[in-house]
């Protein structure tokens, strides 16, 4: 009678526990759900850590495409930034492929059209979206590392087979056999040969700890995936069903990764499972190596099979970016902003038209419209907003070929390989000058152009910066002149007024310009046909209180070489 009502306690016990789980998840389920209905479009604050955005390329890395934006454009254009501002996903596998999408540009109009239609699909049907996104969000991130990175390093762990796990857990029987004849003998061998197991089991069991995590990953994946098939439908998209398709067929194929998997996923083999029964998983699995012979079965499958891996992770990975690219969406039109769909064509550089265009990043921007049939040179002052020009049309184009959005009411043009020169610094590892790190950042928009495919759209940020003024008019004339082919269009700003003149045949010249006011600078960041005919470096020194016969001989200076085109001192 005591046995019986003990066992019932401890039955309780367990079944307390379990429904207290249960009870928990469901609440946080239920709060999730609702965050995800009433603040769609809303960026989450989420802890930054910066592992993160180490391994933040690694699914990129391994996909290589046509027409990808390299690091120094992508660095240039601040485009880290950009991915932040519309990471609405919620695990690794979404978060990589968003990434990825930004940074390939080559994709073709089948390609945009058909993730145009799964953004536009999951915005519109709610159900299915945040039925989505909370499958994701139990799929999670892998902290510091990519899954890529494990699964390249699979090799790494040599030929593993289950002979010597299988003779030492055989070896068990005789021990016990023996022991209703000779208990004491039996009793030592079987003392024995769970000391020499639990001992062999921690020196295997850390060689293969880092890769569990990867295992874990991949059977949440298959498991999200498998409940794809559950995904509510009030009316079925030919795009998704067949995403939906191909992921059942894969995860069909991945079926034996599943089996067995518990013993290598559950517990963690260190006596500190959150409750009794993780604990007498963990004994079990020191005792007898169920864990090591399982993840010797499922690495010599995975082994076989990381293609289809792959292959799930990227349809997860689409799903949830096009969702993150329509929260974007939303999320502009809530804060007051709009977007267009851009209008593309494959052609030569012949053309390009924005109209009321904005920088993503900007609160309360002033908007700017451009049509243009060849390159485009501007001038202006320091500050007036060259540069924040050059990386709004940038970023547009760059967002047309990726995400098929523009922060513009308008945007025609054709396909483009995007480049540019702008945001450089010295190379300190390699041994670089400023001029030297220029002149190679402006080489490889050359060594592009000549190259075949689609037509090049750079953007270049004071030509030759780095270099004296006489040679860097002359260089600067030269190489923005060999810019101007059918096959380019070429953005530039500078403050050499001397450029405008020189190259006025072959660009279309622009400005910003400033106005004083009280002593002070005001920037109006409007774009304006011509050249500039303002200046304000001696004004800020003014402003700034330099002293004044500092600025009255610099003003000298200058007006005597405006005037004969010589420097002097008197």
């Amino acid at each position: 009678m005591e046995y019986a009502i003990f066992g019932a306690v401890v039955v309780a016990f367990f079944l307390a526990i379990i429904v207290k789980d249960i009870f928990n998840d469901r609440k946080k389920s239920r709060l999730f759900e609702k965050d995800l209905r009433q603040n769609y479009g809303i960026l989450r604050k989420r802890e930054e850590k910066i592992e993160r955005f180490l391994r933040i390329d690694r699914y990129f890395g391994k996909h290589p495409e046509e027409g990808q934006v390299d690091d120094v454009t992508w660095n240039d254009l601040g485009m880290d930034d950009v991915f932040r501002s519309m990471n609405h996903t919620y695990s690794a596998t979404g978060e990589e492929y968003l990434y990825h999408v930004l940074r390939s540009a080559g994709k073709s109009k089948e390609e945009l059209e058909e993730f145009e239609t799964l953004v536009n699909h999951f915005a519109k049907e709610e159900d299915q979206r945040v039925y989505v996104q909370i499958l994701m969000a139990k799929l999670g991130y892998m902290g510091k590392f990519s899954l890529y990175d494990y699964l390249d390093n699979l090799d790494y762990l040599g030929e593993r087979n289950n002979k010597k796990a299988i003779l030492l857990d055989l070896a068990f029987i005789p021990c016990i056999a023996i022991m209703p004849f000779f208990f004491s003998y039996g009793l030592i061998a079987l003392v024995a040969l769970m000391i020499f197991n639990v001992t062999t089991y921690f020196k295997e069991k850390n060689e293969i700890e880092p890769y569990i995590v990867s295992f874990q990953y991949v059977l949440k994946l298959l498991d999200a995936a498998g409940r794809l098939d559950k995904l509510p439908r009030n009316e079925k998209e030919e795009m998704l069903e067949k995403i939906l398709e191909d992921v059942r067929k894969t995860c069909k194929e991945l079926g034996p990764l599943r089996r067995g998997s518990f013993w290598v996923v559950s517990g963690n083999g260190s006596l500190g499972g959150s409750n009794p029964a993780d604990l007498l998983i963990d004994y079990l699995k020191m005792t007898l190596h169920i864990d090591l012979m399982q993840f010797n079965k499922m690495l010599n499958f995975l082994r076989g099979n990381i293609d289809k891996v792959d292959a799930v992770n990227t349809q997860l990975g689409k799903i949830e970016a096009s969702i993150a690219v329509g929260a974007w969406r939303t999320g502009l039109r809530k804060k007051g902003e709009d977007y267009c769909i851009p209008k593309l064509w494959e052609g030569m550089a012949d053309s390009l038209k924005i109209t009321d265009a904005w920088h993503p990043l900007l609160q309360d921007p002033v908007k700017n419209s451009l049509e243009t049939e060849k390159g485009v040179l501007i001038t202006g002052s320091n500050a007036s907003g060259k540069s924040t020009f050059l990386k709004t049309v940038a970023i547009n184009a760059l967002l047309a070929q990726t995400v098929h959005t523009c922060t513009a009411s308008s945007y025609e043009a054709p396909y483009f390989r995007i480049y540019s020169s702008m945001a450089l610094q010295d190379d300190l590892e390699g041994g670089d000058s400023y001029y030297v790190v220029e002149i190679k950042a402006l080489k490889r928009i050359l060594d592009a152009e000549k190259e075949p495919g689609r037509p090049v759209l750079c953007f270049v940020d004071e030509v030759l910066r780095g270099t004296n003024t006489v040679e860097r008019i002359a260089a600067s004339t030269q190489i923005l002149k060999s810019l101007h082919k059918k096959s380019v269009l070429c953005f530039a700003a500078t403050h050499d007024i001397e450029l405008t003149e020189l190259l006025k045949q072959d660009f279309n010249n622009y400005h910003f310009e400033e106005e004083i006011v009280d002593g002070d600078v005001i920037f109006q960041y409007k774009l304006l046909p011509g050249k500039a005919t303002t200046r304000n470096a001696i004004q800020l020194l003014e402003i700034m209180g330099y002293d004044g016969e500092v600025i009255a001989n610099a003003r000298g200076m200058a007006e005597r070489f405006v005037e004969s085109g010589q420097w002097s001192m008197q």
